[in-house]
């Protein structure tokens, strides 16, 4: 699933950021960005590049956004609307990339989480099945994880009940007060001065004055009641649900893992919101004067919708690694994952065959505010087959706190309580040891603040597991029809390790994605102060080196200049 906070019960900074701050300059500008305005300012300014392909792995890009249409692919081996495959690559009319969630009788937009689809697969076999029941080794793993998936549904359509609930109790009331006061755009005034007509109405004043102080726009604050709303709507009705299941609709054989060829050409689809955000921070155009700046100046941005409203398949995802890889891009953002993998090693097969073709893929780190050194994050660079992987830690509740997006709205009708918090998972020592990928990047999301702040607070981290943070808190970025949001996750922070990399690529094209990989980890800003992260549901503050492998924050400057002084001594050298 992407890895977005929608939210408005996320703790929000008061302090209102710079336009563009994740290009800025820390001793310059006073904020923790990357440093890609000086960069262009006094690196590349008279320099070439090439043009460079970069994939966007997601739910979908409008590619007729003012900032985007004029760096969007264009797959001028292929007629568009001809409903000929003219490049013979196995997929017609796939013009700006191609949809693996569709079919000619249309779009997949919301599917299942893993979970649910993995219930779906066990619970023939294990459902009647008791503890006392003999099993062999393999049937006593998967029935373990079974009861664990099983656990995990209820207690999320139990939260998720929950929050359903409470945010139509919050929007019934907020419609009503709206109502007496006869206005919608409230300001603080009228809810200061609003008379409570009982104690629930009381208690939803009490919350919207809380939000306006952290965003004093309260039409912000309704539209983040309302995506809660939806949010968990969805979470009922759809990702949640075991009797849910739209795969028919595509007419894959699902159970092939192996099939390549299925779904449309529409590479925006039917909810581009994501990853045109992702789309914009990594290439926006930044010579049109309008919108916003994308890290990287001369590259393609090639959509390939893989990602619905859920959480992504297998399948899709390593036939979009392979598509993208076949088709050109040489660099591939992946902003989305889940807790569980049905078929892991499909996916697999297409990070060696990306890695094998010099293609770089740059993976969001998730929004769970876990270490992944002991929670899992799916895909990941460690090689290994599913079950093994969802099992590892099968005896602990993989959610030890829950989720960012799954809170409910603290303060209402008492809140929800969080139980009694399960002992911290250990670290798999045998999960380090398996084979992985070296053309991999996983990225954490960092604000703004030099400052104990700065690691986002619904950032995954890991020491063995996140190699890089990148700015992903208030990121103002495009969204489909020509406008613009601001976002937040490592869904944002992704795409501006994706973007850097795509320009160190396009100026050094004669430099490999790992040697890409290795530049942009040894030029990071250290981070030499502690930083506060939650582990096992409580605050502590760490040393940056704990909550990654580089032990510092992305720097486009230093990525250039040290790109620079390779590139010349493999020149020197011959290479």
């Amino acid at each position: 699933m992407w890895a977005l906070l929608p939210l408005f019960v996320v703790a929000q900074e008061k302090d209102l950021v710079k336009p563009n701050w994740q290009n800025l300059d820390l001793q310059r500008d006073g904020v923790f960005g990357i440093s890609t305005e000086k960069a262009y300012e006094q690196l590349l300014k008279g320099k070439s590049s090439t043009p460079l392909v970069v994939a966007v792995i997601d739910g979908g890009v409008d590619n007729k956004h003012e900032d985007l249409k004029d760096v969007m692919w264009n797959n001028t081996r292929e007629i568009p609307g001809n409903n000929i495959d003219d490049d013979k690559n196995g997929y017609t009319d796939d013009t700006f990339g191609w949809n693996f969630l569709g079919s000619p009788k249309g779009n997949v937009r919301f599917d299942n989480l893993e979970l649910v689809r993995l219930i779906r697969i066990y619970q023939d076999k294990y459902a009647s099945v008791l503890n006392t029941t003999p099993l062999g080794k393999e049937e006593r793993k998967e029935f373990a994880l079974y009861k664990r998936l099983v656990t995990e549904q209820m207690d999320k359509m139990q939260m998720a009940r929950i929050g359903y609930e409470n945010y139509s109790i919050v929007k019934k009331n907020l419609d009503s007060i709206e109502s007496r006061i006869g206005r919608k755009n409230l300001s603080v005034k009228d809810i200061e001065s609003y008379s409570a007509k009982n104690d629930v109405e009381s208690k939803v004043l009490k919350i919207i004055r809380s939000e306006l102080k952290k965003t004093p726009d309260y039409s912000k604050v309704k539209e983040d009641i309302v995506e809660a709303l939806t949010y968990y709507y969805n979470e009922l009705n759809y990702h949640l649900n075991l009797d849910f299941d739209p795969r028919d609709s595509i007419g894959d054989n699902y159970s092939d893992s192996k099939e390549r060829f299925y779904g449309n050409a529409d590479a925006m689809g039917p909810d581009a919101d994501h990853g045109t955000h992702v789309a914009g921070i990594i290439a926006a155009n930044r010579k049109n004067k309008i919108g916003v700046k994308g890290v990287a100046d001369n590259v393609k941005i090639m959509s390939v919708r893989t990602v619905p409203d859920g959480d992504e398949r297998d399948k899709d995802v390593a036939n979009a690694i392979r598509y993208a890889v076949d088709n050109g891009a040489r660099v591939i953002n992946m902003s989305f994952g889940k807790s569980f993998s049905w078929d892991k090693a499909i996916v697999d097969s297409a990070v060696k065959y990306a890695e094998t073709k010099d293609v770089l893929l740059v993976h969001a780190a998730g929004n769970d505010g876990k270490n992944t050194d002991r929670a899992n994050n799916f895909p990941n660079r460690f090689y290994g087959d599913s079950t093994n992987a969802n099992f590892w830690n099968a005896g602990n509740r993989m959610s030890d706190d829950m989720p960012v997006m799954g809170r409910p709205m603290p303060g209402l009708m008492g809140g929800m309580g969080r139980g009694n918090v399960p002992p911290k998972p250990a670290v798999d020592s045998a999960k380090f040891a398996r084979p992985q990928s070296s053309n991999w990047i996983e990225v954490g999301a960092s604000s703004w603040k030099d400052d104990d702040n700065l690691v986002a607070d619904f950032s995954n981290y890991g020491k063995k597991t996140v190699d890089v943070f990148a700015p992903g808190v208030k990121i103002n970025s495009t969204m489909p029809g020509s406008k613009y949001k601001e976002q937040e996750g490592t869904s944002m922070a992704s795409p501006v390790v994706a973007g850097l990399a795509a320009l160190i690529r396009s100026y050094y094209p004669n430099l490999t994605a790992v040697q890409v990989k290795d530049i942009i980890m040894r030029s990071v800003s250290k981070v030499e102060h502690k930083v506060k992260v939650k582990d096992n549901g409580e605050s502590k503050k760490v040393n940056f080196s704990e909550v990654c492998i580089s032990g510092g924050v992305i720097n486009a400057y230093n990525a250039l200049q040290m790109a620079s002084q390779m590139n010349q001594s493999l020149s020197s050298k011959g290479m």
